[in-house]
């Protein structure tokens, strides 16, 4: 308990005051009664009349109900002598005069007002008092309603009084909340444990270290599949477009192996190591994933650490990067094998021949999806479903139809239209009522052309197989392209084999200890902690947690 004197309040302003020294005090009176757990001691001197003090009224306000104030009136010895009505001393005792209300009314004497009194002469100079006097002795005033001794045992009373209340209003909202609290988790997460934060992040931390664990049990095979994989994805189209095609279609066989091997040569000298690093990091990365989300799969997955796990590995793998000298390394042996024209037996032509048909059919496909888009419904679209090209898409299947002619007299058709050509389709077409320009016509013959090309690579490959003993004897073939095909697969498997073993020897372990970097980093961070881990069944522990 602490005990604060405020100053009196005061009715005037002397000259030697400031102006807002009334209302000053006031304010600050007012301010330390309206605490609900402040007692108010409101004392009233005896030796004036009631009438002049308005402290009375300002408790009323504070203290409607009078259930934390205590009324004291001093120097009730001087009231006795000076007051013509000694029953106004006991209608104020009793809480009849003022409109106020309060806990109990006392009276106090606090000596002669000398100050060379000590204290226990004061004391005696009170105990004679109440005593001897008339109004005090005659029961006119309860007895226990006076001295300084029953004055503080009130407000003693008062204060515990006001302790046990408010502990046991506390007590019962505490009990109150944490049943309605336990009631929900009960009803709502019945087979959890209560965790906050903290205790589910080290959870998370766990069963994150668990899976990066799980890398070292990916089989080499599978390794080296991913790998290979990833490599042709993000390389084929460069093999198709810059090597594969531009050197096929110059329909010479002398022609096509020089153009292959300077190709080859500034692929692998200049983009190839990169987009090989990048292969390897990007499977790196989708083998982790996959983890998680084989984990996710788990019957006893806990899905409230999926965005913690997510934001861990997405920022361990933005602080990663593959180490400098493994491009120069991959450089080297990718220059050799590309080098390498020879193919050793029928079971790696066989296995060349089925990668080049494999990638052509790919590349069927893409381009089928082109010329439909630009062709419009087939026939059986157009009787089945009702479908009706755009005028547009009309116009090229003219010219489609004069350009299948052409390909059809000239299966070896170079890749360009000549001038003649452009000006035999417009004439054509123009019998037809069909209006088009060179340009247009040009648009169209690409992917024509490019589905001719192709379907009659596939079929140079079929007739391929048969040829390895040819080719082995050193005889004239036609076959070059699957010896291309032969060049890339192996530089394919020498480089999976190469990434895997610095994925499994060093970045596996670089990225282990990044991702444990960002754990520790996290476990610091409160609000990176709210933000992963969030919904009612966190907050809910927590506030279980707090009560």
């Amino acid at each position: 308990m602490v005990l604060v004197d405020l100053p009196g309040i005061i009715s005037t302003v002397t000259t030697d005051m400031a102006a807002d020294t009334r209302e000053a005090i006031k304010q600050m009176t007012q301010a330390y009664m309206n605490n609900p757990n402040a007692i108010i001691l409101c004392i009233q001197d005896g030796s004036v009349d009631a009438e002049r003090s308005n402290v009375t009224d300002l408790v009323a306000q504070c203290d409607p109900a009078g259930k934390r104030t205590i009324f004291v009136l001093t120097k009730v010895d001087m009231a006795e002598e000076n007051l013509a009505d000694p029953d106004r001393i006991r209608k104020i005792l009793q809480g009849k005069l003022f409109p106020m209300k309060a806990l109990g009314y006392y009276a106090v004497v606090t000596g002669r007002g000398r100050k060379d009194d000590s204290i226990q002469t004061i004391k005696d100079y009170e105990e004679n008092f109440f005593r001897n006097s008339k109004l005090f002795k005659q029961g006119r005033v309860l007895s226990n309603q006076v001295t300084t001794r029953n004055l503080s045992m009130a407000v003693a009373d008062c204060f515990w009084k006001m302790v046990k209340e408010t502990v046991e209003q506390q007590a019962d909202a505490f009990k109150a909340a944490r049943f309605n609290l336990e009631t929900e988790w009960k009803n709502n997460f019945p087979r959890l444990r209560e965790q906050d934060r903290d205790e589910l992040f080290d959870r998370a931390r766990s069963e994150i270290l668990d899976e990066i664990v799980n890398l070292s049990q990916v089989s080499t095979k599978q390794w080296e599949e991913s790998l290979m994989n990833k490599i042709w994805e993000k390389v084929s189209t460069h093999v198709f477009e810059n090597i594969y095609l531009p050197s096929a279609q110059t329909n010479s066989q002398e022609t096509f192996n020089t153009s292959v091997d300077i190709k080859l040569r500034q692929w692998a000298e200049q983009t190839l190591p990169s987009q090989s690093v990048e292969s390897g990091w990007e499977t790196l990365k989708e083998e982790f994933r996959s983890f998680l989300e084989k984990a996710s799969k788990n019957p006893n997955h806990d899905n409230i650490f999926d965005q913690l796990k997510t934001a861990v590995v997405e920022e361990a793998m933005r602080r990663h990067t593959w180490e400098d000298k493994a491009a120069e390394v991959l450089r080297v042996i990718q220059l050799n094998a590309l080098e390498d024209r020879t193919v050793n037996d029928k079971r790696d032509w066989d296995s060349a021949i089925r990668f080049l048909e494999s990638s052509i059919r790919e590349k069927l496909k893409t381009t089928d999806i082109v010329l439909k888009q630009m062709l419009g419904p087939s026939t059986k679209e157009k009787w089945l479903y009702w479908k009706s090209p755009t005028d547009e898409q009309a116009k090229r299947s003219y010219v489609k139809s004069e350009l299948d002619k052409i390909l059809a007299s000239d299966q070896k058709h170079p890749p360009a239209l000549s001038y003649d050509e452009l000006t035999t389709i417009r004439k054509n077409l123009q019998r037809s009522n069909v209006e088009v320009d060179s340009d247009f016509i040009r648009e169209v013959w690409e992917p024509v052309y490019r589905k001719h090309f192709l379907n009659q690579a596939i079929n140079k490959a079929y007739d391929c197989r048969r040829s390895f003993f040819m080719y082995h004897q050193g005889l004239e073939t036609e076959c070059g392209d699957v010896v291309l095909f032969h060049r890339i697969q192996q530089m394919m498997k020498v480089t999976s084999n190469a990434l895997r073993q610095q994925i499994m020897n060093r970045e596996a372990r670089r990225l282990d200890k990044e991702i444990k970097d960002v754990l520790d980093d996290y476990s610091q961070n409160q609000q990176i902690k709210e933000k992963l881990l969030t919904g009612r069944r966190v907050t809910l522990a927590e506030e279980l947690s707090m009560l």
